[in-house]
């Protein structure tokens, strides 16, 4: 079985939901005979590369809130974060174009170290003092990924390394209805929108496996807009 998974860097419910998805694929009997693939999806393609924002102020704007009230709501996805075992920091993070990083995700997954990077970048994201928007700092994910760093330089270099790829991804998520991330799809038969509980992943994966419909699964998962809105859970 193949599941792919389309998401972003920039996406606090992605990288929920990797862990989660992580956690109901260890409890599925046929886990060794999954092969995961992450696809890109971009969600502010509009955003000038090599123009960051501070995370708070940036939800500030986007929600009409003060930046206490955005600081609250960081610290609600906080919580969801902290709940399946992931650092989570709620200050001192930038928002910005996340291109450049997919084009290096397409290198990782030709030289079969995409999660690796993956997981380092969603942990200098989210968890680190490290900003995923700084080429030197992508460069040097990269080599912690097991990377050359020479061939990822030159791919941070070259604007039209991998993009094709990018764009392809992208292309295929708006095929596939994908209008939010995360946004998982089992054998391009099942679609699953959002960062659901664990358990609703092992469920979806078992009857896909058997070859019987996917029952109905929670409306109310948590995910990221193409425009950079993420549903933020209520006190």
């Amino acid at each position: 079985m193949r599941v792919e998974i389309w998401s972003d860097i920039a996406c606090p419910w992605c990288y929920i939901g990797k862990a989660r998805f992580t956690k109901g694929l260890a409890e599925f009997a046929h886990r060794d005979e999954v092969e995961v693939v992450y696809r890109s999806f971009e969600l502010d393609p509009g955003s000038a590369k090599g123009v960051t924002a501070p995370v708070l102020e940036m939800l500030a704007r986007k929600y009409g809130r003060t930046l206490e009230e955005a600081r609250g709501m960081e610290e609600h996805v906080a919580a969801s974060a902290r709940a399946e075992g992931l650092e989570y920091r709620t200050d001192g993070r930038d928002h910005g174009n996340t291109f450049d990083i997919h084009r290096l995700l397409h290198l990782a997954a030709a030289r079969g170290r995409q999660v690796e990077l993956l997981d380092l970048a969603f942990r200098a994201n989210f968890a680190e003092e490290r900003s995923v928007f700084d080429a030197e700092v992508l460069l040097a994910l990269a080599v912690e990924a097991g990377l050359d760093e020479a061939e990822a330089r030159a791919v941070l270099a070259d604007d039209s390394a991998y993009a094709a790829e990018v764009r392809a991804d992208e292309r295929e998520a708006a095929e596939l209805g994908a209008n939010a991330v995360p946004f998982f799809v089992l054998d391009r038969r099942y679609g699953i929108s959002g960062g659901q509980p664990a358990e609703v992943f092992t469920q979806a994966l078992e009857q896909a496996w058997a070859g019987r419909e996917l029952p109905e699964l929670a409306a109310g998962a948590e995910a990221c807009e193409p425009d950079g809105a993420c549903a933020v859970p209520q006190a």
